[in-house]
């Protein structure tokens, strides 16, 4: 049926009476999904009317239906090994790989077996740790099978068959109930453009219907324009409040970094953790570069090995290779660094500095955690600064976000000494909140760098995407920055008012 008779052909059941957009596909012998098209562009000219009903099912996979006959992997797994037990290659000689692998982990949680550690030069063994088993996994995808939806499987453990082992799936749909529109006709009639000559001489045009025409200046629809992200709004604001303090902004436009610039100018050691592939993205192409200044880089290497103005350094065999390898910066530290050594290269002068931009991290993802995020950083370096005018500037920065009340427990950084964390009072949250790290710089970074001696470095960090998370309400990060953020919730979002909670918090208090 071509769509011109299965558009007379629904229009025809509709004169007569509702129609269930289900029953009509089956009989038309058509997809539903055609006939739901066909509704939309019915509806656009007022022929029909329609209401939706939601339907959904849940299905097996292919792979659990098979499950189905020989039991889900851990209990295969569990079948297949004797009682008496049996070497791990025998396990796997038994069974295809996918048993071997998933099936045997499943069966380790459930406690069903276990891996004895075998003697040096002996094969490990596997022993079954349950006398007897129940593929409770099983008997739930049998329930979904013969029951769908009403299947009575706790949620918690439907949940891990959706979610988690992609055994059992949500299909989702709706079907509808199609009556007769304001302009019902049993034949849709094609609106005209324009007035024709042998319209006007014909006469049809008297009962020709024409598309409407908008004659009313500026009466368009109105733009789709773009809308401020509420991570852009909030660090608009620490902007702001950086340049009113008199800060400078450092240049934040290099996302690749080398190893020596991100961590070895920090005097923070090439063993450590931190350079680990599980923590640090590395290049591929370009694998290396690296274009500090030789006579710096030397310094750096001997404050690394040797140490040096009383320290002892870290006692090592420093690599140049490890240094060059270029990574997806970690921290914007790594900028604060570049722009020490050039101020201390061009002549030192007290300055102020401040970045925000994006570091990478290779982080699991989940609620709290992005492998890439923002990171604010305060650096002032003058002539004898001590630790209480890092607190004293600290309490004039939080103060202008709305937060008066500071706490600072004692941390450990490899680039500050001391270091402290920084705590604060939410009044939107009513508790304790760790809001950043802060420290003044090791003179070992430092006077590598050329900086005279009797100059000292404070700074402090702070991430983006937490007051930005505190502020807005959000929860889940995954809802604040990446793929899954919604953008009717960018739209609605009020702008940020970040130096106004503690005036709002006093009137509230007042009244």
């Amino acid at each position: 049926m071509d769509d011109a008779s299965l558009e007379k052909a629904l229009l025809l059941e509709v004169s007569k009476g509702d129609v269930q957009s289900d029953a009509f596909a089956s009989t038309a012998g058509v997809d539903h999904k055609k006939i739901v098209g066909l509704i939309k562009s019915l509806q656009a000219s007022e022929l029909v009317t329609s209401i939706a009903t939601d339907h959904a099912e849940l299905v097996l996979s292919p792979e659990a239906i098979a499950y189905l006959e020989r039991g889900t992997p851990e209990a295969q797994a569990y079948a297949a090994i004797p009682a008496e037990g049996c070497t791990l290659a025998e396990f796997k000689a038994k069974v295809d790989a996918a048993v071997g692998d998933v099936g045997f982990k499943q069966a380790m949680q459930c406690r069903w077996v276990g891996m004895v550690k075998a003697e040096k030069g002996a094969e490990p063994r596997v022993e079954r740790k349950a006398a007897a088993v129940e593929d409770v996994a099983r008997e739930h995808l049998a329930a979904v099978h013969e029951k769908g939806a009403a299947c009575g499987v706790p949620q918690k453990e439907l949940d891990v068959l959706i979610k988690k082992r992609k055994l059992v799936r949500l299909d989702a749909w709706k079907t509808y109930v199609i009556s007769k529109g304001a302009a019902f006709a049993l034949e849709r009639k094609k609106a005209h453009a324009d007035l024709t000559h042998e319209m006007i001489m014909s006469g049809s045009w008297r009962d020709a219907d024409f598309k409407a025409y908008n004659l009313v200046p500026g009466a368009g629809a109105p733009p789709n324009g773009g809308h401020v992200h509420p991570l852009l709004k909030v660090r608009q604001q620490f902007r702001e409040t950086f340049l009113q303090l008199g800060f400078a902004e450092m240049p934040t436009n290099n996302f690749v970094e080398s190893g020596f610039w991100n961590f070895d100018t920090l005097i923070q050691p090439q063993m450590h953790p931190a350079r680990d592939a599980h923590d640090t993205f590395f290049m591929k192409t370009p694998a290396a570069a690296n274009r500090a200044p030789e006579d710096y880089v030397e310094r750096v290497r001997t404050m690394h090995e040797t140490g040096g103005h009383g320290s002892i350094g870290h006692q090592y065999a420093w690599k140049r290779e490890e240094a060059d390898k270029n990574i997806l910066r970690t921290h914007t530290t790594a900028v604060s660094a570049r722009c020490l050594h050039k101020l201390a290269r061009d002549g030192f002068k007290p300055a102020k500095y401040f970045s925000i931009d994006r570091v990478f991290r290779n982080e699991a993802v989940d609620r709290t955690h992005l492998a890439e995020f923002h990171q604010v950083e305060g650096v002032i370096c003058d002539v004898g600064l001590t630790l209480g005018d890092l607190i004293g500037v600290l309490y004039q920065f939080f103060a202008r976000l709305g937060m008066t009340e500071l706490r600072f427990k004692p941390a450990f950084n490899p680039y500050t000494e001391p270091s402290m964390e920084i705590f604060a009072y939410h009044p939107m949250l009513k508790k304790w909140v760790e809001v950043g790290n802060s420290g003044m710089f090791r003179p070992e970074m430092m006077l590598p760098m050329g900086m005279p001696p009797d100059v000292n470095v404070i700074a402090w960090g702070l991430s983006l995407e937490r007051p930005t998370m505190i502020m807005y309400g959000i929860d889940n990060i995954r809802d604040l920055f990446g793929s899954k953020m919604q953008i009717s919730s960018v739209k609605n979002n009020p702008v940020c008012r970040l130096g106004l909670i503690e005036q709002e918090e006093t009137v509230k208090a007042t009244q």
